[in-house]
């Protein structure tokens, strides 16, 4: 996959999920230092929301997205959004901006979803921008890798897997 920022290549490390594959667990970091694993929430649809740093407009677009998007889905997906961001930053960010309805995690310390996913961004130790949709069966049902980061993902797709 081939990602660029304002047409600048960049170099993803990890292995690329891919649809059909067994989620692998992964953990990040909420806002109280805490670790969250993915099978915390096994049982449910989860929908991974990755992006490179909640302190920009299409990030914080995103993180709107899909906090509105958590109030029209079943009690059975949760909507999970994850960057490189700081704990402390991400928890500011939500408390201002209302973001209450996703589990928000920071993959800063160990980089645990971005290697295991394929979305670290090599040159700037940041997630790149994308979606993954894993079933209650824990197989990955949607994936998008956003190409150019400062994009926004492909939100009508994602809803669109969701619904299935």
């Amino acid at each position: 996959m081939k990602i660029t920022m304002h047409g600048n290549p960049l170099t993803l490390e990890g292995k690329q999920i891919q649809k059909g594959e067994h989620a692998p667990d992964f953990y990040g970091l909420d806002g109280s230092l805490k670790p969250v694993f993915l099978h915390d929430y096994s049982g449910k649809t989860i929908v991974i929301s990755s992006f490179p740093s909640i302190d920009t407009p299409v990030c914080s677009a995103q993180m709107h997205h899909f906090n509105q998007m958590a109030t029209e889905v079943s009690e059975d997906v949760v909507i999970i959004a994850i960057s490189c961001d700081l704990p402390f930053a991400l928890h500011r960010y939500c408390a201002a901006e209302g973001i209450d309805r996703v589990v928000v995690l920071s993959d800063y310390k160990d980089l645990n979803f971005g290697q295991q996913y394929g979305f670290l961004i090599k040159e700037l130790r940041l997630l790149t921008r994308g979606i993954v949709i894993i079933g209650k069966d824990q197989q990955v049902r949607y994936v998008e890798y956003v190409p150019e980061i400062t994009a926004e993902p492909n939100y009508e797709k994602a809803m669109e897997e969701l619904k299935k």
